[in-house]
């Protein structure tokens, strides 16, 4: 592509760009109240993250496409049978690479310090900008609560949870659409309890606020994509018993802590998996991370460990399921 060609087809990205924040400061919010608006955004993050650029508010052009080239490349996909031997290196002290790989030395083991752990009120976004842009943290890993079966659930389509708002804000979905194998998988099981395929994928470009709105300046944040047990459905066919559900859950979130761990990671930020349309209890599901992370001591891998609970109803009662049960581990 020649000069004048790049500028051609930049110049053509900024003026939809400007558009688009144009509606976007009339709308207030952007639009995230309506399954349309959402749409409308996730598909222009599809478009900023073709093009490698967008426009912020100072009608700037803010380049991402090295990041974003980085991390849809260095995305890793762990198989069950790799999240197996990822937890006896693991558990002997060997250090693994960024594919689970053994390198010989010890870098995993407890940094001498009771790990931080925090429950808050705030969405797994607003965890990661403070811990990235107001605590100067370059280490943070967020769980994305993902669907088993389709990368980003339905962002594209306006649906509202909390993949679809990662999805929506950050480069997150080109990293993962890739894997087709652990969406493929997923879909050919008939249990709802799922496999333990999960995804890696380091220093994310994150381009929106939780207001969909566009960030003067990008940040980076990784992320570990993991579907939690689908409870309600399991329970409604009878696929699984209640114990058989705590120990699948309890295998997982070790499986995801393992792979933080693996990776380098000393924040990580997690929060009420699968609490949502996958109807698995809070009360569980925070206790099944209590046990992991404190009777099994997996909390001795990090130094902050946040929980973002971000509960819209009017008792919170998820969030502060989640406050009795874990600020007891302090």
């Amino acid at each position: 592509m020649s000069h004048s060609e790049r500028n051609n087809k930049f110049n053509q990205y900024n003026i939809k760009a400007n558009r688009a924040n144009s509606s976007n400061v009339s709308a207030g919010r952007t639009g995230v109240n309506s399954r349309s608006g959402r749409s409308r955004i996730a598909h222009q993050t599809l478009e900023i993250l073709e093009e490698g650029v967008y426009v912020n508010g100072y009608d700037r052009a803010v380049h991402i496409q090295e990041d974003m080239k980085q991390a849809i490349q260095r995305s890793v996909l762990y198989r069950p049978a790799e999240l197996s031997l990822l937890k006896e290196k693991l558990r002997k002290g060997e250090q693994v690479d960024s594919s689970g790989n053994q390198q010989g030395a010890v870098s995993t083991v407890s940094h001498g310090k009771a790990a931080s752990i925090e429950v808050t009120g705030e969405t797994t976004l607003a965890a990661a900008a403070r811990l990235t842009l107001e605590e100067g943290r370059t280490d943070v890993v967020c769980l994305n609560f993902a669907s088993a079966k389709n990368p980003g659930g339905g962002f594209l389509g306006g649906s509202q949870a909390q993949e679809e708002s990662l999805a929506r804000a950050t480069g997150l979905y080109p990293c993962i659409a890739q894997m087709h194998e652990m969406y493929e998988y997923n879909r050919k099981q008939r249990s709802c309890l799922y496999s333990d395929y999960m995804i890696y994928s380091p220093h994310v470009p994150v381009i929106r606020d939780d207001d969909d709105r566009l960030l003067d300046q990008y940040y980076n944040s990784s992320f570990i994509t993991a579907p939690a047990v689908n409870a309600g459905v399991v329970k409604e066919r009878n696929e699984a018993t209640e114990e058989q559900i705590q120990g699948v859950m309890k295998e997982r979130i070790r499986y995801i802590l393992e792979v933080a761990a693996a990776q380098g990671h000393r924040t990580i930020v997690l929060g009420a998996f699968g609490c949502g349309v996958f109807q698995n209890e809070p009360a569980q599901v925070a206790s099944y991370f209590a046990d992991v992370l404190v009777e099994e001591r997996y909390s001795d891998y990090f130094e902050r460990i946040i929980f973002a609970v971000f509960d819209r109803s009017a008792g919170q009662q998820t969030l502060e399921t989640f406050r009795r049960i874990l600020y007891k581990l302090n």
